[in-house]
């Protein structure tokens, strides 16, 4: 089945979402052109997810996701670590790493390479000191941008100050 694509506001900006028919595959965030409604049932229910978790009325997503098939088996396991993160809450690299028994430089970059940002929670790690990195390596600060407006999203739907 071919690629399938919606584009969808958010508080973060458009994001794009693509689904092979059967389950997404990757979210692109801060993307440019006019949004496109979602087609087929898994985007349907991704763009419905996103908005019921940025209204503050979903914490846990659904949808069902299908990692890239050039992913290390390492990497699964990071990601899988990042699913258990519960909604507001975070952990630092070093903690994820300690729990892997690997360099929390390694964890940053199986973070880094995460294409299904929000689903898979990658903005729940933060650096000992500070926000760490967000997914790729965006210029001028906007992946940053991105991850702050989550956490404080999380923070403030968990009646956090």
């Amino acid at each position: 089945m071919p690629l399938q694509t919606a584009v969808l506001p958010s508080p973060v900006g458009l994001l794009a979402l693509d689904c092979d028919g059967s389950a997404l595959t990757a979210v692109h965030l801060r993307v440019s052109g006019p949004p496109r409604e979602p087609s087929g049932p898994v985007l349907q229910r991704a763009a419905r997810e996103l908005e019921e978790y940025f209204a503050g009325r979903r914490r846990t997503f659904s949808v069902p996701l299908r990692r890239p098939p050039s992913a290390t088996a390492f990497q699964h396991l990071v990601w899988d670590e990042l699913l258990r993160i519960p909604f507001g809450e975070t952990r630092t690299y070093g903690e994820l790493a300690r729990a892997l028994g690997t360099a929390a430089r390694a964890v940053g970059g199986a973070c880094g390479r995460n294409a299904l940002p929000l689903f898979i929670p990658c903005h729940r790690v933060v650096a000992k000191a500070g926000l760490g990195g967000f997914s790729g390596d965006w210029e001028s600060g906007l992946a940053l941008d991105v991850k702050r407006v989550l956490l404080e999203h999380e923070a403030c739907a968990c009646g956090s100050t």
